[in-house]
């Protein structure tokens, strides 16, 4: 009988580890649990050097934390009239990021988090002279929970790389039909009358960058930072696709006419401005897919951002009306500018498929 019941034990004990070992393996619990131990057993990463500070340079740590030793820049501040130039590469650089997306997350907690960044997103290194002004536009609407990730994100990811930057975010009023492009034409001219940028970047909410050394300046070509996106298995879903984050410099922007105004809803504007850099005599650059990787926030097609059925018809005819379509034809009219604590809000009316609304929208 002792021994029956032993056997039994072991037999409970023996399907007990065995459950365990599936719930390791398992997909979610085997991230979850290998993410548990990293943190808990990895080696603490050394002080980081920016300019005009001493000490060794940050070590490339596999999914670090974002924000891991950017507090030393707040410790010595250099007088302005002794900053020299920052490095060609910046020191703060590690290399891949660890994203995850938690809940209860607040502005106000990213606001804390980036204390060096002033009225209006903008920032510039304290301890050296930018050798970069890249300007953010992202455009916007009803996207307020996938805003503060992104934001919560993209500044130390910026700072890391030692710009002097801004973040505008161009928010479509009304609820009329969504129209992505005619909203980056908007942030263009809009970040321009505030400051001469080297660069712009175009950039969806959504998308989260995971390295930063995927450098947020412009390349002698138009370049398509989002190459690799985890939505496609962190591959480039097509030669020509341009979507998700791209880089123009104010030259390249002009050459291709800007981005068409007229593809209201979802779909299609991306190959168009990439037909638009062709057409403009330019190729595009990208970053190695290893590090051109983003994460993106899941969720629904918006309601008011409909599938374009058009979409392949305008494409169709791109060579034909690029240069009667783009920021030479852009109308809208500037609602509010708001210069809030971590990026600039500029809210606009562009009209509508069916018409322009109101009426007294013009050219800027």
């Amino acid at each position: 009988m002792v021994k029956l019941q032993s056997k039994w034990r072991y037999l409970v004990m023996l399907l007990g580890v065995q459950l365990v070992v599936m719930a390791l393996l398992s997909r979610e619990g085997y991230q979850k649990r290998v993410t548990y131990f990293f943190r808990i057993f990895r080696r603490p990463e050394s002080p980081v050097a920016p300019a005009g500070l001493s000490g060794p340079s940050l070590h490339n740590h596999t999914g670090r934390d974002v924000y891991a030793n950017l507090s030393v820049l707040g410790k010595a501040q250099v007088p302005e009239d002794s900053l020299t130039y920052c490095p060609k590469k910046s020191p703060l650089v590690g290399g891949p990021i660890h994203v995850t997306f938690p809940s209860g997350l607040t502005l106000a907690e990213v606001e804390r988090k980036n204390p060096l960044v002033v009225r209006g997103g903008r920032y510039r290194p304290p301890n050296c002279e930018a050798r970069h002004r890249t300007a953010i536009i992202i455009p916007h609407r009803n996207r307020e929970h996938h805003l503060k990730f992104l934001l919560y994100y993209l500044h130390p990811f910026l700072q890391r790389q030692q710009l002097n930057y801004a973040i505008y975010i161009i928010h479509q009023a009304g609820n009329y039909t969504f129209n992505r492009a005619k909203l980056m034409n908007v942030g263009f001219r809009e970040a321009m009358r505030e400051e001469e940028w080297d660069c712009l970047f175009f950039h969806d909410v959504d998308l989260i960058p995971e390295d930063d050394r995927n450098t947020y300046t412009c390349d002698a070509h138009p370049k398509h930072a989002a190459i690799a996106m985890d939505k496609f298995g962190y591959k480039l879903p097509y030669k020509s696709y341009f979507g998700g984050v791209s880089a123009l410099t104010p030259t390249h922007y002009l050459k291709m006419n800007g981005f068409p105004n007229n593809y209201w809803g979802w779909g299609g504007e991306d190959d168009d401005i990439g037909i638009r850099v062709s057409l403009g005599g330019m190729l595009i650059a990208r970053p190695a897919s290893n590090v051109g990787r983003y994460k993106m926030i899941k969720h629904k097609l918006d309601r008011g951002n409909e599938i374009n059925p058009r979409r392949f018809n305008m494409l169709a005819k791109t060579r034909q009306t690029w240069k009667q379509d783009g920021m030479n034809t852009a109308q809208y009219e500037v609602v509010s500018r708001q210069h809030r604590p971590l990026y600039t809000n500029i809210t606009v009316h562009i009209g509508t498929e069916a018409g322009l609304h109101p009426p007294a929208l013009k050219g800027h």
